[in-house]
Protein backbone atom coordinates (compact mmCIF):
# COMPACT_ATOMS: atom_id res chain seq x y z
CA UNK A 1 0.00 0.00 0.00
CA UNK A 2 1.23 3.62 -0.62
CA UNK A 3 3.00 5.29 2.55
CA UNK A 4 1.23 8.07 3.95
CA UNK A 5 2.46 10.77 6.55
CA UNK A 6 0.19 11.70 9.38
CA UNK A 7 -0.22 14.62 11.84
CA UNK A 8 -2.34 14.47 14.68
CA UNK A 9 -4.08 17.31 16.25
CA UNK A 10 -4.72 17.12 20.05
CA UNK A 11 -2.88 15.16 22.13
CA UNK A 12 -5.58 14.20 25.06
CA UNK A 13 -6.66 10.87 26.04
CA UNK A 14 -7.70 9.60 22.99
CA UNK A 15 -4.73 10.57 20.93
CA UNK A 16 -2.71 7.31 22.51
CA UNK A 17 -4.84 5.33 19.88
CA UNK A 18 -4.12 6.66 16.89
CA UNK A 19 -0.43 7.63 17.59
CA UNK A 20 -0.30 3.69 19.23
CA UNK A 21 -1.80 2.86 16.11
CA UNK A 22 -0.36 4.70 13.19
CA UNK A 23 3.42 2.60 14.63
CA UNK A 24 2.03 -0.26 13.63
CA UNK A 25 0.24 0.14 10.43
CA UNK A 26 2.68 -0.55 7.04
CA UNK A 27 2.66 2.55 5.21
CA UNK A 28 1.63 5.02 7.35
CA UNK A 29 4.05 7.39 9.51
CA UNK A 30 3.99 10.10 12.18
CA UNK A 31 5.36 12.89 10.96
CA UNK A 32 3.73 15.85 13.70
CA UNK A 33 1.23 16.38 16.18
CA UNK A 34 -0.67 19.68 17.06
CA UNK A 35 -1.52 20.85 20.50
CA UNK A 36 -1.96 23.97 22.97
CA UNK A 37 -0.73 22.88 26.08
CA UNK A 38 3.08 22.62 25.97
CA UNK A 39 3.96 19.87 28.69
CA UNK A 40 1.71 17.55 26.80
CA UNK A 41 3.35 18.84 23.59
CA UNK A 42 6.63 18.24 24.64
CA UNK A 43 6.12 14.56 26.00
CA UNK A 44 3.97 13.57 22.99
CA UNK A 45 7.29 14.75 20.97
CA UNK A 46 10.12 13.22 23.33
CA UNK A 47 7.95 9.78 22.93
CA UNK A 48 6.73 9.22 19.59
CA UNK A 49 9.78 11.12 18.07
CA UNK A 50 8.05 13.64 15.71
CA UNK A 51 7.45 17.27 15.06
CA UNK A 52 5.41 19.37 17.31
CA UNK A 53 3.24 22.65 16.73
CA UNK A 54 1.21 24.71 19.25
CA UNK A 55 -0.75 25.57 16.08
CA UNK A 56 -2.47 23.32 14.31
CA UNK A 57 -2.23 25.72 11.32
CA UNK A 58 1.36 25.48 11.13
CA UNK A 59 0.76 21.61 11.33
CA UNK A 60 -1.54 21.62 8.18
CA UNK A 61 0.89 23.41 5.85
CA UNK A 62 3.60 20.80 6.71
CA UNK A 63 3.94 19.24 3.11
CA UNK A 64 5.06 15.93 4.61
CA UNK A 65 1.58 15.57 6.14
CA UNK A 66 -1.31 14.12 3.58
CA UNK A 67 -3.67 12.32 6.50
CA UNK A 68 -4.75 14.49 9.55
CA UNK A 69 -6.15 12.49 12.58
CA UNK A 70 -8.61 15.24 15.11
CA UNK A 71 -8.18 14.11 18.43
CA UNK A 72 -9.43 17.21 19.70
CA UNK A 73 -12.29 17.68 21.90
CA UNK A 74 -15.63 17.63 20.27
CA UNK A 75 -16.92 21.20 19.72
CA UNK A 76 -13.21 21.78 17.61
CA UNK A 77 -13.51 19.08 15.37
CA UNK A 78 -16.06 20.85 12.40
CA UNK A 79 -13.50 23.91 12.70
CA UNK A 80 -10.34 22.10 12.39
CA UNK A 81 -11.79 19.48 9.86
CA UNK A 82 -12.52 21.52 7.37
CA UNK A 83 -9.11 23.91 7.50
CA UNK A 84 -7.62 20.64 7.17
CA UNK A 85 -9.28 20.03 4.26
CA UNK A 86 -9.12 23.83 2.76
CA UNK A 87 -5.39 22.59 3.19
CA UNK A 88 -5.66 19.57 0.95
CA UNK A 89 -5.32 17.32 3.55
CA UNK A 90 -7.49 14.21 4.36
CA UNK A 91 -9.61 13.83 7.78
CA UNK A 92 -9.86 11.01 9.80
CA UNK A 93 -12.26 12.69 13.10
CA UNK A 94 -12.79 11.32 15.87
CA UNK A 95 -16.33 11.17 17.10
CA UNK A 96 -18.66 12.57 17.32
CA UNK A 97 -17.40 14.29 13.71
CA UNK A 98 -19.38 17.49 14.84
CA UNK A 99 -22.05 18.97 16.89
CA UNK A 100 -24.82 20.13 15.10
CA UNK A 101 -26.18 18.96 11.95
CA UNK A 102 -25.23 21.74 9.91
CA UNK A 103 -21.32 21.27 10.61
CA UNK A 104 -21.75 17.86 9.77
CA UNK A 105 -23.29 18.42 6.25
CA UNK A 106 -20.33 21.27 5.84
CA UNK A 107 -17.41 18.79 6.46
CA UNK A 108 -19.12 16.48 4.05
CA UNK A 109 -19.59 19.77 1.48
CA UNK A 110 -15.94 20.38 1.76
CA UNK A 111 -14.28 17.30 1.40
CA UNK A 112 -16.73 16.78 -2.31
CA UNK A 113 -15.16 20.24 -3.08
CA UNK A 114 -11.59 19.80 -1.68
CA UNK A 115 -11.50 16.38 -3.67
CA UNK A 116 -10.18 15.16 -0.14
CA UNK A 117 -11.46 12.12 2.20
CA UNK A 118 -13.05 12.00 5.31
CA UNK A 119 -13.74 9.33 7.91
CA UNK A 120 -15.14 9.44 11.57
CA UNK A 121 -13.97 7.22 13.89
CA UNK A 122 -15.94 4.02 15.15
CA UNK A 123 -13.64 1.74 15.40
CA UNK A 124 -15.93 -0.94 16.98
CA UNK A 125 -17.27 -1.19 13.71
CA UNK A 126 -14.19 -3.28 13.14
CA UNK A 127 -14.77 -5.88 15.96
CA UNK A 128 -14.67 -9.30 14.51
CA UNK A 129 -18.06 -10.22 16.77
CA UNK A 130 -19.80 -6.96 15.22
CA UNK A 131 -18.57 -8.24 11.71
CA UNK A 132 -19.77 -11.54 12.06
CA UNK A 133 -23.36 -9.59 13.25
CA UNK A 134 -23.41 -7.87 10.10
CA UNK A 135 -23.08 -10.40 8.49
CA UNK A 136 -25.75 -12.86 9.92
CA UNK A 137 -27.76 -9.19 8.55
CA UNK A 138 -26.97 -9.05 5.41
CA UNK A 139 -27.84 -12.58 4.61
CA UNK A 140 -31.03 -12.47 6.04
CA UNK A 141 -30.74 -15.00 9.05
CA UNK A 142 -32.41 -13.40 11.39
CA UNK A 143 -35.61 -13.14 9.02
CA UNK A 144 -37.30 -10.54 10.58
CA UNK A 145 -35.81 -7.96 12.71
CA UNK A 146 -38.30 -7.52 15.26
CA UNK A 147 -36.15 -5.11 17.71
CA UNK A 148 -32.78 -4.37 19.43
CA UNK A 149 -31.62 -2.78 22.11
CA UNK A 150 -28.00 -0.58 22.89
CA UNK A 151 -26.76 -0.32 26.35
CA UNK A 152 -23.89 0.92 28.16
CA UNK A 153 -23.23 0.71 31.41
CA UNK A 154 -20.10 2.73 32.74
CA UNK A 155 -18.39 4.57 35.39
CA UNK A 156 -16.75 8.03 34.76
CA UNK A 157 -15.97 9.89 37.91
CA UNK A 158 -15.81 13.47 38.80
CA UNK A 159 -12.46 12.72 38.67
CA UNK A 160 -12.22 12.26 34.67
CA UNK A 161 -14.55 15.17 34.23
CA UNK A 162 -12.09 17.56 36.05
CA UNK A 163 -9.45 16.22 33.58
CA UNK A 164 -10.32 19.04 31.09
CA UNK A 165 -12.55 22.21 31.60
CA UNK A 166 -14.42 20.91 28.81
CA UNK A 167 -15.90 17.51 29.55
CA UNK A 168 -19.48 17.59 29.85
CA UNK A 169 -20.43 21.04 28.40
CA UNK A 170 -22.96 21.67 25.99
CA UNK A 171 -21.05 23.56 23.21
CA UNK A 172 -17.45 21.09 23.43
CA UNK A 173 -18.50 17.36 24.87
CA UNK A 174 -22.21 16.78 25.44
CA UNK A 175 -23.05 13.65 28.07
CA UNK A 176 -22.89 10.05 28.32
CA UNK A 177 -24.95 9.80 24.81
CA UNK A 178 -23.04 11.76 22.67
CA UNK A 179 -19.43 11.38 24.32
CA UNK A 180 -19.79 7.48 25.71
CA UNK A 181 -22.83 5.68 24.11
CA UNK A 182 -22.36 7.57 20.14
CA UNK A 183 -20.62 4.04 19.51
CA UNK A 184 -23.51 2.12 20.20
CA UNK A 185 -25.91 4.49 19.05
CA UNK A 186 -23.98 3.87 15.90
CA UNK A 187 -23.55 0.02 15.70
CA UNK A 188 -27.68 0.01 16.69
CA UNK A 189 -28.84 1.78 13.66
CA UNK A 190 -25.79 0.10 11.66
CA UNK A 191 -27.79 -3.02 12.52
CA UNK A 192 -31.22 -2.08 12.44
CA UNK A 193 -31.41 0.68 9.84
CA UNK A 194 -32.68 4.04 9.33
CA UNK A 195 -34.55 5.47 12.76
CA UNK A 196 -38.46 6.59 11.76
CA UNK A 197 -39.06 8.61 15.25
CA UNK A 198 -37.61 8.18 18.65
CA UNK A 199 -38.42 9.61 22.46
CA UNK A 200 -36.05 10.10 25.00
CA UNK A 201 -35.56 10.86 28.65
CA UNK A 202 -31.91 12.14 30.28
CA UNK A 203 -31.05 12.91 33.72
CA UNK A 204 -27.43 13.97 35.07
CA UNK A 205 -28.15 12.96 38.83
CA UNK A 206 -24.62 12.25 40.10
CA UNK A 207 -21.59 14.20 38.18
CA UNK A 208 -21.58 18.04 38.10
CA UNK A 209 -21.52 18.44 34.63
CA UNK A 210 -24.30 20.51 31.76
CA UNK A 211 -25.00 16.82 30.00
CA UNK A 212 -26.57 13.56 31.03
CA UNK A 213 -24.95 10.99 32.99
CA UNK A 214 -28.19 9.08 32.34
CA UNK A 215 -30.45 8.64 29.25
CA UNK A 216 -33.39 6.04 28.18
CA UNK A 217 -34.84 6.23 24.34
CA UNK A 218 -37.36 4.66 22.76
CA UNK A 219 -37.32 4.19 18.91
CA UNK A 220 -38.91 3.29 16.31
CA UNK A 221 -36.83 1.90 12.80
CA UNK A 222 -38.15 2.72 9.47
CA UNK A 223 -38.36 -1.14 9.06
CA UNK A 224 -41.25 -1.20 11.98
CA UNK A 225 -38.94 -2.57 14.61
CA UNK A 226 -38.42 -1.09 17.49
CA UNK A 227 -35.45 0.09 19.69
CA UNK A 228 -33.88 1.03 23.00
CA UNK A 229 -31.09 2.67 24.23
CA UNK A 230 -30.19 2.90 27.62
CA UNK A 231 -26.87 5.08 28.34
CA UNK A 232 -25.08 6.03 32.01
CA UNK A 233 -22.05 6.73 33.04
CA UNK A 234 -23.03 6.76 36.86
CA UNK A 235 -22.01 3.02 37.29
CA UNK A 236 -20.74 1.76 40.57
CA UNK A 237 -17.66 1.28 41.07
CA UNK A 238 -16.45 1.03 37.62
CA UNK A 239 -17.53 0.12 33.82
CA UNK A 240 -20.09 -2.77 33.95
CA UNK A 241 -20.70 -3.40 30.17
CA UNK A 242 -21.59 -2.27 26.54
CA UNK A 243 -23.87 -4.44 25.05
CA UNK A 244 -26.12 -4.89 21.99
CA UNK A 245 -28.98 -7.13 21.52
CA UNK A 246 -30.22 -7.85 18.04
CA UNK A 247 -33.16 -10.03 17.91
CA UNK A 248 -35.75 -10.85 14.72
CA UNK A 249 -38.24 -13.78 13.71
CA UNK A 250 -35.82 -16.46 13.37
CA UNK A 251 -32.79 -15.59 15.64
CA UNK A 252 -31.22 -13.73 18.88
CA UNK A 253 -27.66 -12.21 18.74
CA UNK A 254 -26.35 -10.69 21.55
CA UNK A 255 -22.81 -9.10 22.05
CA UNK A 256 -20.82 -7.95 25.11
CA UNK A 257 -17.86 -7.66 26.78
CA UNK A 258 -16.20 -4.40 27.66
CA UNK A 259 -15.79 -2.76 24.11
CA UNK A 260 -19.10 -4.69 22.02
CA UNK A 261 -16.25 -7.56 21.70
CA UNK A 262 -17.63 -10.53 22.89
CA UNK A 263 -20.50 -12.74 21.72
CA UNK A 264 -22.52 -13.94 24.31
CA UNK A 265 -25.34 -15.40 22.51
CA UNK A 266 -25.71 -16.85 18.88
CA UNK A 267 -28.72 -18.40 18.37
CA UNK A 268 -29.74 -19.77 14.39
CA UNK A 269 -31.69 -22.78 13.40
CA UNK A 270 -28.70 -24.77 12.19
CA UNK A 271 -26.00 -22.77 14.03
CA UNK A 272 -23.84 -24.37 16.53
CA UNK A 273 -23.96 -21.45 18.97
CA UNK A 274 -20.94 -23.20 20.90
CA UNK A 275 -18.65 -22.99 18.09
CA UNK A 276 -19.65 -19.23 17.80
CA UNK A 277 -18.65 -18.50 21.62
CA UNK A 278 -15.36 -20.07 21.47
CA UNK A 279 -14.28 -18.43 18.56
CA UNK A 280 -13.35 -14.63 20.74
CA UNK A 281 -10.89 -12.38 20.19
CA UNK A 282 -8.68 -11.80 23.56
CA UNK A 283 -10.06 -9.14 25.62
CA UNK A 284 -9.22 -5.77 24.88
CA UNK A 285 -7.37 -3.89 27.91
CA UNK A 286 -9.69 -1.18 27.54
CA UNK A 287 -13.23 0.15 26.60
CA UNK A 288 -11.47 1.35 23.03
CA UNK A 289 -10.60 -1.83 22.09
CA UNK A 290 -8.71 -2.86 19.31
CA UNK A 291 -10.21 -1.07 15.99
CA UNK A 292 -8.01 2.09 15.42
CA UNK A 293 -5.74 0.09 13.54
CA UNK A 294 -8.55 -1.24 11.14
CA UNK A 295 -9.55 2.39 10.60
CA UNK A 296 -6.16 3.92 9.87
CA UNK A 297 -5.47 0.77 7.52
CA UNK A 298 -9.43 1.27 5.74
CA UNK A 299 -8.90 5.00 5.53
CA UNK A 300 -5.37 4.37 3.57
CA UNK A 301 -7.07 2.06 1.38
CA UNK A 302 -9.73 4.61 0.47
CA UNK A 303 -7.24 7.35 -0.38
CA UNK A 304 -5.49 4.60 -2.19
CA UNK A 305 -8.09 2.90 -4.26
CA UNK A 306 -10.19 6.70 -4.30
CA UNK A 307 -12.87 4.77 -2.60
CA UNK A 308 -15.29 6.13 0.68
CA UNK A 309 -13.84 4.89 3.48
CA UNK A 310 -15.55 2.12 5.43
CA UNK A 311 -17.37 4.45 8.01
CA UNK A 312 -17.36 8.03 5.66
CA UNK A 313 -18.75 11.62 6.50
CA UNK A 314 -22.02 10.52 5.69
CA UNK A 315 -21.95 7.66 7.96
CA UNK A 316 -21.12 9.73 11.15
CA UNK A 317 -23.72 11.91 10.57
CA UNK A 318 -26.09 9.22 11.19
CA UNK A 319 -25.06 8.33 14.83
CA UNK A 320 -25.00 11.78 15.26
CA UNK A 321 -28.55 12.79 13.76
CA UNK A 322 -29.96 10.13 16.43
CA UNK A 323 -28.21 11.59 19.35
CA UNK A 324 -29.17 15.49 18.46
CA UNK A 325 -32.31 13.91 18.20
CA UNK A 326 -32.65 12.41 21.85
CA UNK A 327 -31.40 16.12 22.94
CA UNK A 328 -34.07 17.81 21.03
CA UNK A 329 -36.50 15.28 22.31
CA UNK A 330 -36.00 15.85 25.94
CA UNK A 331 -35.69 19.40 25.75
CA UNK A 332 -39.11 19.94 23.59
CA UNK A 333 -40.78 16.85 25.35
CA UNK A 334 -41.95 15.19 22.28
CA UNK A 335 -41.35 12.41 19.64
CA UNK A 336 -39.06 13.52 17.51
CA UNK A 337 -39.26 12.33 13.60
CA UNK A 338 -36.82 11.89 11.33
CA UNK A 339 -34.92 13.39 9.39
CA UNK A 340 -33.33 16.13 10.99
CA UNK A 341 -32.73 19.77 9.76
CA UNK A 342 -29.49 22.12 9.59
CA UNK A 343 -31.30 23.64 13.15
CA UNK A 344 -30.87 20.91 15.23
CA UNK A 345 -27.66 21.43 17.26
CA UNK A 346 -26.31 20.69 20.53
CA UNK A 347 -25.43 23.80 20.93
CA UNK A 348 -29.14 24.66 22.17
CA UNK A 349 -28.57 22.92 25.35
CA UNK A 350 -31.38 21.51 27.52
CA UNK A 351 -31.88 24.39 30.09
Amino acid sequence: MKAYGFGVIGCGRISKNHLESIKKVPGARLVAVAESKEVILTNTVEKYHCQGYNDYQELLANSDVQIINICTESGLHSRIAIDAMKAGKHVLVEKPMAMSIAEADAMIATAKEMKVKIGVVHQNRFNNAILKLRSAIDTDKFGQLTHASAVLRWNRNDEYYSQAPWRGTWTQDGGCLMNQSIHNIDLLQWMMGPVDSLFAYTATNMRKIEGEDVGAVVLKFKSGALGIIEAATTIYPENLEETLNIFGSAGTVCIGGIAVNKIEAWRFDGENEAAALSEQDKEPPNVYGFGHADIIKDFMAAITHDREPAISGEEGRKALEIILAIYHSVKYKKEITFPLNEEFTIGLGLE
